[in-house]
């Protein structure tokens, strides 16, 4: 039996690295890499997303690489009022949300978006459990 730990990074099938580059760099705030044989890529986390030109695929490659295939979900570190709020100011159309869903590990509430290929970004938080506190209430 195989044991998977985690992704290590995916790859995105684009039509302009550079202007996927910026998106996910400016609106998303990832950072930009660049691989040693010129790739290009941005990385969050511990994660990397690589980027690939239609017109200039790196093999081994999937079956159908096309710009505006893939469905993403990607965790934010910031609260979705704040998330919303930084779209809009970047004129970023909001396709759907917030709306409840449910992550890998419990609910989130989620932002959807399209990059600039049309591939579907989620954006998510997940909620944050309700706080109580000892304290006697305050008069």
């Amino acid at each position: 039996m195989i044991s998977i730990d985690r992704v290590d990074h995916l790859v995105l099938t684009v039509t302009d690295v550079d202007r996927a580059v910026d998106f996910y760099e400016r609106i998303l705030g990832m950072e930009a890499i660049t691989f040693p044989d010129d790739r290009r890529a941005v990385r969050c986390g511990q994660q990397t997303i690589k980027l690939h030109a239609a017109s200039e695929l790196v093999e081994p490659t999937a079956t159908h690489p096309v710009p505006g295939a893939a469905n993403l979900c990607l965790v934010a570190n910031n609260a979705i009022s704040e998330v919303q709020e930084h779209l809009r100011a970047n004129d970023v159309r909001i396709e759907e949300g917030p709306v409840s869903r449910t992550g890998t590990n419990g609910a989130i509430t989620s932002l959807y978006l399209q990059d600039p290929d049309g591939n579907l970004i989620e954006l998510a938080r997940y909620d944050e459990p309700v706080m109580t506190t000892d304290l006697p209430p305050t008069v």
